[in-house]
């Protein structure tokens, strides 16, 4: 039966059995549960709970007590930083076919969560609970494979984040976000100045000041909440610095 729930005047919609067209469409985007014993499978689906919960909510503050591992399906997830100042820093995004690693760490060591997560779209996914998580790592060997993969590609993102937010200008970092853009076909990009700092882990005001200049060299157009890329080859060029 399905589940209606109201967390900070968000609903979301939680089913505690999965269907098999939702399994099918789970194995096509987690490869690892077709490896794992049939036994354990029929386990993993009567215990996982299938969720829906719509674009902007809160998945997890700073400082609880990660309740569940989200196992994405479709949708966008963002795991960020915030400041005592209100500043941001994407450490992360969560897409179709993966999970969060903080999640993950925090209830393997039962630690708080030590950053904030939202949805950036709306999300469908499986929720596992922490008891789960934990017993099935000693129980199951793909499993605990895809939790280490998950432990491994994760890291690797938060160590390429810390070395630009040290090591790169600003401007060459927002170059590399208007890449990402051009790569996805993508020349107009719609985001807010404050969503494009969070980006690049710098200030709005920062960032302003960057995009203004970007504006007089003729390599973008600004407009409230868009941003259109004029000169992609000297975008590129710039990310290359």
């Amino acid at each position: 039966m399905e589940s209606c729930y109201f967390v900070r005047g968000w609903l979301y919609i939680i089913l505690p059995m999965i269907s098999p067209a939702r399994q099918s469409e789970f194995k096509q985007l987690f490869p690892f549960i077709d490896r794992c014993d049939p036994a354990f499978v029929e386990t993993f689906f009567s215990q996982a709970q299938y969720v829906e919960l719509p674009a902007g909510a809160a998945i997890c503050d700073e400082g609880q007590i990660c309740s569940h591992l989200a196992l994405v399906i479709e949708g966008i997830g963002r795991v960020y930083k915030l400041s005592s100042s209100g500043r941001e820093v994407t450490l992360y995004r969560i897409y179709g076919g993966e999970s969060c690693v903080l999640t993950a760490s925090c209830i393997m060591n039962q630690d708080s969560f030590p950053a904030m997560a939202v949805s950036e779209t709306a999300i469908r996914g499986l929720l596992i609970n922490p008891a789960n998580v934990k017993d099935w790592f000693c129980r199951d060997d793909e499993w605990q494979r895809f939790i280490f993969r998950l432990l491994s590609h994760r890291l690797s993102d938060i160590i390429s984040v810390v070395e630009e937010v040290a090591f790169k200008r600003i401007d060459v970092r927002l170059a590399e976000q208007f890449v990402k853009s051009l790569d996805q076909g993508k020349a107009t990009i719609n985001k807010t100045h404050a969503d494009i700092a969070a980006d690049v882990g710098s200030s709005r005001e920062v960032v302003s000041r960057i995009l203004r200049d970007f504006v007089l060299r003729g390599l973008i157009k600004s407009s409230r909440g868009s941003i259109e890329i004029i000169d992609s080859q000297a975008i590129n060029d710039l990310a290359q610095q």
